[in-house]
């Protein structure tokens, strides 16, 4: 059973998380996501990357494939995604009705734009499984004041729409029984502009910000894999997640 649904129309590409009600991120749905957007061409306005279901956008990348010799594989899967996404001249939107946790916030952070129903929460959770998340680290730290950024990431808090919206992080926020229309309300005015334009704007924006994502990432991720992982710690939280019991934390 496919977990992406790929289609498109004369304005733009959508790729759709199918496997409700949590679209959790695991290697095969990966995979999946690394060929749909491979298939993105640039010959419409925008990319829009959307979700079955009303509970999650996204709940995450799968802890399953965190343990073991699985990380290394299920991490290169992943940050493959948004190498890939980085590299796109279209404008790419996440639309995120329900919760974007995890994997799933940094899917959504790792668009152009992020349009939100007011039913949407968003949260980087990882530090309470004694963990990280390699691309939040940089998206948060790119896109929020440091402060906030480092609060999100050290805090694992769980914020709503609205103060996403305020925070900078949604660009838009519309009530849930609305959002469809809404939403595509707002992505027509990027429909109304030459697909050209667009991308060629995009692209200078993206030269005129100093630190290169495809460079950071690789750093943040040596640090994942070689000392993280390589914790006592890491490897309790991510245990205790799936035996359903509160960690011991050794400091180690």
């Amino acid at each position: 059973m496919p977990k992406i649904t790929f289609s498109s129309d004369a304005n733009a590409y959508r790729i759709t998380l199918s496997d409700p009600p949590l679209n959790i991120l695991d290697v095969a749905m990966l995979d999946e996501l690394r060929d749909a957007i491979a298939h993105v061409a640039h010959d419409r306005h925008a990319l829009i990357i959307d979700a079955q279901g009303e509970k999650a956008f996204s709940a995450g990348a799968s802890v399953q494939d965190h343990l073991g010799d699985r990380v290394a594989t299920m991490l290169g899967h992943f940050h493959d995604c948004f190498r890939m996404l980085a590299k796109l001249d279209v404008v790419t939107i996440a639309f995120v009705r329900g919760a974007a946790l995890g994997g799933g916030c940094e899917l959504a952070l790792g668009c152009d734009f992020v349009l939100a129903s007011d039913r949407a929460k968003f949260s980087q959770p990882e530090i309470n499984l004694g963990v990280f998340p390699p691309v939040a680290a940089y998206q948060l730290s790119r896109q929020l004041a440091p402060r906030k950024g480092l609060e999100l990431l050290l805090t694992g808090d769980v914020i709503d729409a609205a103060a996403a919206e305020r925070l900078g992080l949604v660009n838009a926020v519309f009530p849930f029984a609305e959002f469809d229309a809404k939403a595509e309300e707002w992505v027509g005015r990027l429909y109304r502009q030459s697909a050209s334009s667009l991308r060629l704007a995009k692209r200078a924006f993206r030269l005129a910000q100093s630190a290169d994502f495809n460079e950071r990432l690789g750093d943040v991720e040596r640090l994942y894999l070689d000392e993280l992982m390589q914790t006592s710690d890491a490897n309790e939280g991510l245990n205790a997640f799936i035996e359903k019991r509160k960690p011991v934390w050794s400091g180690r």
